[in-house]
């Protein structure tokens, strides 16, 4: 198996962050997998897998001509306009070597219809900021040929070291109040199934836009609620905030691009595996 797959060069953009961090983690026993971190840090300088790479300042064709990358995963967090840009550059470079770029999206991408779950092929419409800048590298990924481009759209991510769930345990210990919505009808996801779910998309070559969260729905206020009962016996404080007075979904659910059974999640499998760690 292992041969077969090592014909992939990986280059993660963002490979120091939460998320980027964990698909390096998944995928570097099986492929070439390469990533790019921000500031310095001495654990990320002395693996040479990675490079310092800032989007704002430093130029992106001096690494890609080093790693010459099959795949690129961008996984970037900052500046809006600047990953716009930087993005445009990808597409150019994605297209001129007939490679193929894997971007992570989020479920804001629909924040803008509140009345129902949404679907792979339903149009974006955003009322954020974050959400149309979103929709803005989307669109301009989806100009390039099909086979060249992965959209993954996440819903929120919680797991035992999500920035989420290390924000909620430092506000109970600070005793801040948590903040919750319990008009916002969500799914939800963690790293471990996320970096397997991009691990079997790089190895079946699928293409398209992927909607990875749970298969069920969940109430913010509820699952937060019962997060906590696993990860904590102190009392939380809670900042109930109402955006609406109807319940609104943001959720992000699948239709056309279903993964495999063993690749699906559930709420539950999260809380469980809280449980775990």
């Amino acid at each position: 198996m292992k041969n077969a797959e090592s014909k992939h060069r990986i280059l993660i953009l963002g490979a120091s962050g939460f998320l980027g961090n964990a698909i390096y983690k998944e995928l570097c026993p099986y492929f070439k997998t390469h990533g790019t971190y921000r500031t310095s840090n001495r654990h990320f300088e002395k693996n040479h897998q990675f490079y310092q790479y800032d989007f704002e300042e430093d130029d992106i064709y001096e690494i890609l001509d080093i790693v010459r990358p099959t795949i690129i995963i961008s996984a970037l967090r900052g500046e809006f306009s600047k990953q716009v840009i930087l993005h445009l550059h990808l597409a150019e470079y994605v297209f001129s070597k007939k490679i193929k770029i894997i971007f992570l999206s989020s479920a804001n991408v629909f924040d803008a219809y509140s009345k129902f779950p949404s679907y792979e092929d339903d149009k974006t419409l955003s009322n954020s900021i974050y959400g149309h800048f979103k929709i803005k590298i989307e669109n301009m990924l989806l100009r390039l040929p099909k086979k060249q481009v992965a959209i993954l759209r996440l819903p929120m991510v919680f797991g035992s070291q999500s920035p989420r769930v290390m924000e909620i345990l430092e506000n109970i210990k600070q005793q801040e109040p948590i903040e919750v919505f319990p008009n916002l009808v969500m799914n939800v996801t963690n790293a471990d199934k996320f970096t397997q779910q991009v691990h079997y998309i790089i190895n079946r070559s699928k293409y398209g836009v992927f909607h990875l969260g749970s298969t069920d729905l969940v109430h913010h206020d509820d699952f937060i609620k019962e997060i906590i009962i696993e990860l904590t016996d102190k009392k939380p404080i809670y900042k109930r905030v109402y955006t609406t007075n109807e319940e609104r979904y943001l959720a992000v659910l699948t239709k056309t691009n279903k993964l495999p059974k063993h690749l699906q999640i559930v709420s539950n499998d999260i809380l469980e595996d809280l449980k775990i760690n």
